[in-house]
C-alpha cells in the first residue's frame, strides 16, 4: 500500500481550520497514519514489525536520560501551520505539558526531538518535506533513522535550525553511534535497529 492522497485539497493556501478539520474527519483503516503533508491529507499503512522495533528499541534508552516532566509520545501529530502540515513523527519528546489538554495536536515548537523511520511508503516524505518542514517550525533535533537509504541503512541527526534550515549534525551506517546532545546526552547503538 503506498502513501495516497486521502481526500483532495482545492488549491494552495487552503485554509487552515479546514485543512485540519479534513484530518480529523479522515476515515482510514486502523492502524494507518494520517497526515497533512504540505496541504495534502495522507494515508500510510500501518508500521510493519521491523518499524515498531526501531521505535521500541530507540524509546527505552531516552526514557533514562529525559527529565522526568517530559513524555515519549508515538502517533502524535505535529502541527507545523506555516508549512500547511500536520505530522505523526514515530516518536516525539516533550514536556508533558504540551501534550496536555484536548485535540489531536501540538505546535512542533515544543518538540525537542522528533523521529522519522522511513518505510518505502513514505521515505521521500521523510526525507526531504519532513525535515525542511521540521526545520522551518524550529524542532530543536530531528533524527532520520533510514533503513531503506541506498542499501546502506544510516541514522541522520539534524539539529541548529537557522533560517528555516538544519545543519546535519551526524551522519552513521547501521552499526556505527549517533550521539544525541544535551538535554539527552545519549550514544545510540544503531546497530541494535532491524534491516527491512
Amino acid at each position: 500500500m503506498d502513501t495516497r492522497a486521502a481526500e483532495p485539497v482545492p488549491g494552495h493556501g487552503q485554509d487552515w481550520d479546514d485543512l485540519v478539520r479534513i484530518w480529523e474527519e479522515t476515515d482510514a483503516p486502523e492502524g494507518c497514519k494520517v497526515e497533512i503533508i504540505e496541504e495534502i491529507v495522507t494515508v500510510s499503512p500501518p508500521p510493519s514489525k521491523d518499524h515498531s522495533t526501531t521505535a521500541s528499541l530507540l524509546q527505552r534508552p531516552l526514557y533514562g536520560v529525559i527529565p522526568q516532566d517530559w513524555g515519549i509520545y508515538q502517533r502524535l501529530g505535529v502541527a507545523l501551520p506555516g508549512r500547511g502540515g500536520i505530522y505523526i513523527p514515530d516518536l516525539v519528546v516533550l514536556p508533558r505539558v504540551a501534550a496536555s489538554g484536548p485535540g489531536f495536536h501540538v505546535p512542533a515548537a515544543e518538540a525537542r526531538l522528533v523521529v522519522e523511520i522511513t518505510s518505502r511508503a513514505n521515505a521521500n516524505h521523510d526525507r526531504v518535506s519532513k525535515v525542511n518542514g521540521y526545520a522551518k517550525a524550529g524542532v530543536e533535533l530531528f533524527l532520520l533513522l533510514d533503513p531503506w537509504h541506498s542499501g546502506r541503512p544510516t541514522a541522520t541527526l539534524y539539529g541548529e535550525p537557522e533560517g528555516g534550515t538544519y545543519r546535519v549534525l551526524e551522519t552513521v551506517e547501521y552499526g556505527g553511534k549517533i550521539t544525541l546532545p544535551e538535554p539527552f546526552g545519549l550514544d545510540l547503538d544503531t546497530g541494535v535497529f532491524p534491516v527491512s
